[in-house]
């Protein structure tokens, strides 16, 4: 079921997953900030099924906040799609709660709105930015790989504090995933839709408590890259690949006349695969453009 929204308000949605070293300061914190916005507002909590004490911790806000639990953890997007379908507001706003988003840049995310703006996303390219050295370089690939694909600068693809029309986010909400890869899908639909994207520097504190993304989950994000742009842009992927492909098979082909004087089963293979990937990929472009 639908909720109504009302005129230019704010929901804040916190996803909450085993904070509970931090979540209470965290949550005084955001409470003063968004008080002092100077527009309608609440503060949605998820507590996507945490094992520890974050449910007392929130509990002591009950009477400041809305609190929605999951029986069972199903993963940060989740929490965020719960958050939104339940949002009054038109605006929704996501944060973390392991505080290193600072609150104080809340405010320069929610000015400026105008018809055309459907996103404003917090880079986290300020001058205090605390980013684990191990992460950097994946994340620095990956940023590259989906400026590449989306044809589209990107300084911060999966940022956890951002703004975003709630309207706009439901309209895609079925291709949202469920887990952490929410913020990487989220930005790369918008900017692949054409729609008004933002992006205001910030900084990046410390982590309180232990963070839940592993290494492993690099794979997880690259496949998603591609598997989202293909969504909306199937060229970009089957293209290049096409025409990797046909290098692949004129290299081959060169070699079996000037070498072997025979053309091999391989040089076939690469000039069927040649074939078949670019016809894939120009029936793939017409569903998308139908749809």
């Amino acid at each position: 079921m639908r909720v109504e929204c009302k005129t230019e308000g704010v929901s804040v949605v916190v996803p909450v997953y085993n904070e509970e070293g931090g979540v209470g300061s965290f949550l005084e914190a955001l409470l003063s900030e968004i008080a002092r916005g100077g527009r309608p507002w609440e503060l949605l909590v998820v507590d996507d099924g945490s094992t520890d004490r974050t449910r007392d911790r929130i509990e002591a806000y009950a009477e400041k906040i809305r609190i929605m639990r999951h029986m069972e953890n199903r993963g940060y997007g989740a929490a965020i799609k719960t958050g939104i379908h339940a949002a009054r507001f038109p605006i929704v706003l996501i944060v973390d709660a392991d505080g290193t988003y600072p609150t104080e840049a809340i405010p320069r995310l929610l000015s400026g709105w105008d018809e055309g703006t459907e996103m404003v996303v917090g880079a986290r390219i300020g001058p205090d930015v605390n980013m684990p050295l191990v992460r950097r370089p994946a994340k620095w690939l990956l940023k590259r790989l989906a400026e590449y694909l989306s044809e589209r600068e990107i300084p911060d693809l999966n940022s956890g504090l951002r703004a975003f029309r709630r309207e706009t986010a439901l309209r895609y909400i079925h291709i949202l995933p469920n887990r952490f890869s929410f913020t990487t899908t989220i930005t790369l639909t918008f900017l692949s839709e054409g729609l008004g994207v933002r992006f205001v520097q910030i900084n990046y504190h410390k982590r309180v408590g232990r963070s839940k993304v592993r290494s492993a989950d690099a794979l997880n994000f690259l496949i998603l890259i591609v598997r989202t742009i293909t969504y909306f842009d199937p060229l970009r992927i089957f293209l290049p690949a096409s025409l990797f492909m046909l290098l692949l098979f004129l290299t081959r082909l060169s070699y079996d006349i000037f070498v072997l004087s025979n053309i091999a089963d391989t040089s076939i293979i690469l000039f069927v695969g040649t074939f078949l990937t670019a016809a894939i990929g120009i029936l793939a472009d017409l569903i998308v453009r139908r749809r």
